[in-house]
Formats: structure tokens, sequence, C-alpha cells
């Protein structure tokens, strides 16, 4: 049961990643490439009905992380708390930027919340690429000190950043040239993600421009992801281990690098939508290759007096898995209803839409 409710928690993550990451990515062209308000209201109507119910996939993975990882659950939520805050006030921020825009039509106070939208947007794809790579990484279980543990097994707790801003040093922080890498790779991904996306669903003056953006983006994107490639040597010695045990698991780079040069083709492609569905392949592709590559593994450990934090020893009892599986299948049904009518009643462009307007 713990597998299952892993491959539950990582598919929901990975669902989040793709239709979050576009409302994120949708927020970093905002930022830089809309400059006039025809081309704004273009893209806030094309993430407008989805941006919030979109959301609600990161909470949906939330309860489930705390329901069958709790002690998963407790460790992260108490050591990554400093991050995990900062990421909540930009949720807040990227959300009311967009609801309070259109309240006021004073062009100080329409800039105002652009850029409350655009930056928040910006940092929020930041901090998850971030996320991940701390994930990878690992973090000092039970705050091992000259050898000796000082806290319980599960426990730990990041600064920031630490004085070295190295991904190996005893006492690590949020961010370093690693983590920073990885939140780097988030941004430029889901920069592409929501250019595919304003393309796909809007008819904006913007999406010729935008398709060369992609194009010259994914060099840089192919580019961080071969040196990431090369710098994971460094963090973890066998990177690859999973994969050779288990080469079933190389779909899942197959499914990476089939996106990734598939948006190379993105201005001959006939239907607009293509180019977001390979940049959904990357998005997926990227984050199971990654789970897959630590698995069974879910924190690990950087030092070698506590384990790493597994599927098997965060758990939950088994009794409590097997009553949540009738619950989660219910679940399913009532998300899929509430998706199909969604996508169904918003399909097609979006360019008359006008959300936001008051």
């Amino acid at each position: 049961m713990e597998l299952f409710w892993y491959i539950v928690l990582v598919t929901m993550l990975a669902v989040y990643v793709i239709l979050d990451g576009y409302d994120f990515g949708a927020g970093i062209i905002h930022l830089f490439f809309a400059k006039t308000e025809k081309d704004k209201k273009a893209i806030t109507n094309a993430i407008g009905p989805f941006w919030d119910a979109n959301e609600v996939w990161l909470i949906a993975a939330g309860g489930v992380l705390f329901f069958a990882f709790p002690t998963l659950y407790a460790s992260s939520f108490s050591g990554f708390y400093l991050p995990l805050i900062m990421i909540l006030w930009l949720l807040i921020f990227r959300a009311i930027g967009l609801e309070l825009r259109g309240q006021i039509h004073n062009s100080m106070w329409e800039t105002i919340w652009d850029k409350a939208f655009g930056i928040a947007s910006l940092l929020l794809a930041l901090f998850f690429g971030v996320a991940l790579g701390n994930i990878v990484r690992g973090v000092n279980l039970g705050i091992v000190m000259e050898g000796v543990s000082t806290h319980e097994a599960h426990y730990f707790f990041l600064p920031l950043w630490n004085p070295t801003f190295s991904p190996q040093a005893e006492h690590l922080g949020i961010l370093d040239w690693f983590t920073v890498l990885l939140g780097i790779i988030g941004v430029v991904s889901l920069a592409i993600h929501g250019a595919n996306w304003i393309i796909f669903k809007t008819n904006s003056s913007l999406n010729n421009r935008l398709k060369n953006v992609i194009f010259t983006l994914n060099f840089v994107l192919l580019g961080l992801v071969i040196i990431s490639l090369f710098v994971w040597h460094v963090i973890e010695p066998k990177p690859f281990h999973n994969f050779i045990t288990n080469p079933w698991l190389w779909i899942f780079p197959i499914i990476t690098f089939t996106g990734l040069l598939g948006l190379f083709k993105i201005k001959s492609f006939k239907k607009d939508g293509y180019g977001f569905l390979f940049s959904s392949l990357f998005l997926f592709g990227g984050l199971a290759s990654t789970v897959a590559s630590i698995f069974p593994k879910v924190l690990p450990s950087t030092n070698d007096v506590n384990p790493s934090l597994t599927i098997y020893n965060v758990a939950a009892d088994e009794y409590g898995l097997n009553v949540g599986v009738y619950w989660f299948a219910i679940a399913v049904v009532l998300v899929a209803i509430y998706m199909t009518i969604q996508y169904k009643v918003f399909k097609g462009k979006m360019d008359d839409v006008g959300y936001g307007e008051h």
C-alpha cells in the first residue's frame, strides 16, 4: 500500500506542476513580454477560469501527504518552514494580483498588481525548482554535528542559505548552487509551458513572438538539463543506479527528452495544442525521472548517522492506508466529473472571456 499511495502522491504533484505550472509560466510571460493592455488581458483570460482550480491540486497533494506519510509531512513542514511560508505569501500575492487588478481602472493601481502577479509567478517557479533540488540533494536529518545526532532522526531545519553556498556543506541551506540551478530550470521550463498555454488558448498578437521565445528558451533549457545531469554526479555518486537495476524506468527520461526535443518544432506545428503537449511531457517526465532516481527515498539523509526517509519508514499504518483507498476512489470520480465539465465549458480560445473586468 505504501507504493500505491506514493504513486498517487507523485501523480498528483505531477498534475499540479503541469496545470498550475502553466499559470506560473503565463505570469512570467506577462511580466516580461506583455506590453499592451490587449496582450495582458489575453494572458489573464487564458488562465482566469482555471488557476484557482489548479491550485487545489497542491492542497490535495498535501492532504495525501498528511494522510499516507505523516512522518514525512511533519519532518518537511518543520524543516522547510521558512520557504513554505514564502511560497504561501507568493501564492497569495499572485492570486490577489489577478483579482484586484481590475477593481480600479488606474494605471498605477494596475501596474502594481501586474508586477505582483508577474514577480510572484517567477519566484514561485524558482522556489518549486529549488524545492525539488532540496529533495534530490537531501538534508542533514537529526542535525548531526561532529558525528553526533542532536535531534530525533527525522528532524531537520534549514536556513535560507549557508555561508559556503555549497550543497555538500555539513550545515546545508535551502539555497546553494545546485538547488538554484534546478530553480532556474524550473523558471525556464515553466516559462515555456506558460507560453505554450497562451498560444493554445488565445489568438493573441503575442503568439508568433512567443513561438520564437519558446524556440530560443528551449536551447537554454537543453543546456541546463545537460549541465544538471553532469552536476548530479557531484551530489550522488551513483545517480543512475535505479535505472540500471530497473531498465523499465528509462521510459521516464525518454518521455522527458521527447518533450524537450519536440519543442524545437514549435514553429512548424499545425495545431496550437502540440506545443503544450510536448512541454507537459517534459514536465511529467522530468519529475518522474527525478523521483525514480532516488526511490524508495523520499528525503535522503546527507549524514551516515540517521537513515534516509523512505516510503516505508514514514508511512501510516496499513489499516489506515487500506481504508483510504475507498475514499480516494470517490474523490477520483468527483474530480474527473468536475474537470470534464470545466474544460468542456471553457474549451477553445479564451480571448473573449473578459476575466477580471469590473
